[in-house]
């Protein structure tokens, strides 16, 4: 049996049954979600085994993330299937609910839902929503990598990633005349890019969506020496003073003894 359900939390109902979902559920990432599901069927009594379902991306087919069976009325719905422990059973299928709970949502679970529900007996009655709960996972925007990096023909560049959802906005704030450029590495993902840095000083990326915003910041710093020896100094400097850090090591040693 099936339905059409175009509507939030509405149902249509076939020779007693009905199943009734919202068409859209949003969650925040990283946290927890439920997903509503009702059902009636046509039976007074009913006290044979019964099963939940619940599946991803479509209908009939879909991967199965949860499953429950309970074989009588006086029995809980014992979970068989669990992808990745994360789906919880939170209404009791013999009261005609079938609602669950997702937890520590990931980018990964942005999908959509259908609900089901067997009843064993002579005619084995399966009702399953069709369009089934589109899950919207959102998050306000976070940095998650910031650098500043040197290229083959010695310029230098500075690149801030962040991710959200809805993809944020990435501005750069800092010293002038810095070539902009940016791209989107998926849907959540933004990265922006300074290019040939030519000015010392404080570089700020602001992430931005609907939801809140984000900074991140580096700092720039070349040494002013020739052309011929920045690079030595950039360099040698470091070594050198772990090598005068050594000889004063050896001679305090040395006087000790």
């Amino acid at each position: 049996l099936r339905f059409h359900n175009p509507f939030l939390l509405t149902g249509v109902q076939c020779n007693g049954w009905s199943v009734h979902v919202p068409s859209d559920v949003t969650g925040e990432l990283g946290k927890t979600v439920v997903l509503p599901c009702t059902f009636t069927h046509p039976y007074k009594t009913f006290d044979r085994a019964l099963t939940a379902i619940w599946r991803i991306k479509e209908p009939y087919n879909g991967t199965v993330v949860f499953k429950c069976v309970s074989q009588s009325s006086s029995e809980p719905c014992k979970t068989a299937i669990s992808h990745k422990n994360k789906y919880k059973l939170l209404g009791n299928p013999r009261h005609k609910e079938l609602s669950i709970r997702v937890e520590n949502l990931t980018w990964s679970d942005s999908e959509r839902y259908f609900c089901r529900v067997e009843l064993a007996g002579d005619v084995h009655d399966k009702y399953e929503s069709r369009n089934g709960i589109k899950l919207h996972v959102i998050a306000a925007p976070r940095i998650i990598n910031i650098t500043v990096s040197s290229s083959r023909d010695h310029t230098f560049q500075a690149r801030c990633t962040a991710e959200g959802e809805p993809a944020p906005t990435l501005t750069w704030t800092g010293p002038p005349y810095s070539n902009l450029s940016s791209s989107s590495s998926s849907s959540h993902r933004v990265t922006r890019e300074l290019r040939s840095l030519s000015h010392d000083g404080k570089y700020t990326c602001t992430a931005v969506n609907s939801h809140g915003r984000a900074e991140g910041t580096v700092y720039f710093y070349r040494f002013r020496a020739s052309d011929s020896s920045s690079f030595m100094i950039l360099t040698f400097v470091p070594l050198g003073i772990k090598v005068l850090l050594l000889l004063g090591i050896l001679s305090l040693t040395v006087f000790s003894r």
